[in-house]
């Protein structure tokens, strides 16, 4: 992976509207599950007026996408800058729920990754690296998925953002679905040592998916050691919504169980309310197999 120059680096661009974001705003964050609709998606992210958007599961050049950036399509809709980073190098095609959608015999690209896009430019970006021992590579009762052959693994983009009242750290994660529980919590640990390292003494929003219930080993969320590490690190999980955070999609039409795997973790900010948008067009179809989750927040 080492040898693979994108797995280490991460791609701007963009026109932000703003040189800075306001004192109170507002973060939207989506597990857009390769992101099928850009136009639809964009428009659905726009009704909710954010700041900043918080992407997991976007594609770059893959076939099942039509080979399209939409990550770059969406920050150009919403007027945002954008920063992506590849959590993976796709090697085949797809699943079988994706291959119909695929428009050509081959991936121009292969990424798909994390992003932050922005109203205001970064001061600052990084992509941090949760996986360093080849997870989706060895065997055992989490063994890597056959009918997607990758390289890479689970990884954030960080960015320090400029506001009214001073600078804040964001963070697009994506954690491990492919595991237990003491998995994630690992990943949690190593990335809040970077965010220590990268943003010290900044407020922070860390948000995504985090795939917590998603394993045998510990199928309510509630039992995820990852919320229990976060708040010994300062960080508070107040600001979310009750309810589920997965649907059926075009992707994954038929969902065994309802899931809450999408959250926000805040240290030093004030929090005002979130919510839970269903992940629909105006015709009613999904756009994901993830809701998109809101939240408001505030530099005290």
């Amino acid at each position: 992976m080492a040898e693979i120059a994108a797995m280490r680096m991460v791609e701007t661009g963009g026109a932000p509207s703003e040189a800075t974001v306001p004192q109170i705003f507002t973060v939207a964050a989506w597990n857009i599950e390769r992101c099928l609709f850009p136009e639809k998606s964009a428009a659905l992210l726009a009704a909710q007026t954010p700041d900043v958007v918080l992407l997991s599961e976007v594609d770059c050049g893959m076939a099942r996408t039509a080979q399209r950036h939409p990550t770059a399509e969406i920050a150009a809709a919403l007027g945002m800058h954008y920063a992506y980073g590849v959590e993976f190098f796709e090697l085949g095609l797809g699943g079988e729920t994706e291959r119909p959608f695929c428009v050509d015999d081959h991936n121009e690209a292969g990424w798909h990754g994390n992003a932050v896009l922005s109203r205001a430019a970064p001061i600052a970006t990084t992509l941090i690296r949760l996986d360093d021992h080849g997870h989706w590579y060895i065997d055992g009762p989490f063994s890597w998925d056959r009918d997607q052959p990758r390289i890479g693994g689970r990884m954030a983009i960080a960015t320090i953002i400029p506001t009214v009242a001073g600078n804040l750290c964001v963070v697009s994660v994506h954690l491990e679905s492919n595991a237990d529980s003491a998995h994630r919590g690992r990943q949690m640990e190593r990335l809040i040592e970077a965010i220590d390292s990268f943003a010290p003494d900044l407020p922070v929003i860390i948000g995504g998916d985090l795939n917590t219930g998603n394993s045998k080993d510990a199928p309510d969320w509630r039992d995820e050691s990852l919320f229990d590490i976060a708040r010994e690190n300062g960080y508070s999980w107040d600001n979310n919504a009750d309810g589920m955070t997965t649907r059926r999609s075009f992707l994954t039409p038929h969902p065994t169980r309802s899931m809450k795997l999408d959250w926000f973790a805040a240290r030093g900010l004030s929090m005002d309310g979130a919510a839970i948008v269903p992940a629909l067009d105006p015709a009613g179809e999904p756009l994901s197999d993830h809701e998109l989750i809101v939240g408001h927040f505030a530099i005290p």
